[in-house]
């Protein structure tokens, strides 16, 4: 179904909700920084999800409506998080809520939750944090998340250069209890898996759907 969702100031953007008939629970779902809420990714998230009964509510950021390159301030991406999340609310009402997104938006979602915490988010689901940029290796983008206080899966690329697995381990490792990490080996970034190791990408978003609908299902 595709719905707007009205950001006042900043203006209106477009979502895509999907909900089988019998949901449990709903994912509110960000894109990546270089592709919107219809990438072939975020298409097969929402609807391996569905599949698994649960609700996916996909949405643009402002600048993704408006065609441009250049990612919005993180204020303006975490107004948009969080207007997508009382949309999801509003339509979804009789189900928990949980949020993150693709590499940037599951980013954006975790500052939000941050910053001041949404009581009806049970939790955040990453599919490829960037923790850091490419061939600069660094944990600075993680601090914020030792201020999310509700449980977080992080779905990673063992090969993902946005992640150095061993740094990631670390920060899963001091998080605590309330952090899970799944890693793909063979997966990049993008969960994309080279041949010669001997699966594929549809094993590997077989088994991510699996592991993240599981896990939202054993919250609720």
């Amino acid at each position: 179904m595709e719905i707007e969702i009205n950001l006042g100031a900043a203006g209106i953007v477009s979502g895509l909700l999907q909900k089988p008939p019998r949901a449990h629970a709903c994912y509110v779902f960000a894109h990546g920084a270089g592709a919107g809420m219809t990438h072939s990714f975020m298409a097969a998230v929402a609807t391996g999800l569905f599949d698994r009964e649960i609700a996916t509510l996909r949405y643009q950021f402002p600048y993704m409506q408006k065609g441009s390159k250049r990612t919005d301030s993180p204020s303006v991406a975490h107004m948009a998080g969080r207007a997508a999340g009382a949309e999801a609310g509003r339509r979804c009402p009789e189900l928990p809520l949980f949020a993150g997104g693709k590499s940037f938006g599951g980013r954006m979602a975790s500052q939000a939750q941050a910053l001041n915490p949404l009581p009806e988010v049970r939790g955040l689901v990453f599919f490829g944090f960037p923790l850091h940029p490419a061939g600069k290796p660094s944990e600075e983008r993680a601090k914020h998340l030792f201020d999310v206080k509700i449980p977080m899966l992080f779905l990673q690329g063992g090969r993902d250069k946005l992640a150095e697995l061993s740094l990631l381990e670390r920060l899963t490792s001091a998080l605590g209890k309330r952090t899970s990490l799944r890693v793909f080996e063979y997966a990049d970034h993008s969960f994309h898996v080279p041949a010669r190791f001997g699966t594929n990408d549809r094993d590997v978003m077989r088994v991510m759907l699996e592991d993240a609908a599981a896990w939202m299902l054993r919250l609720v």
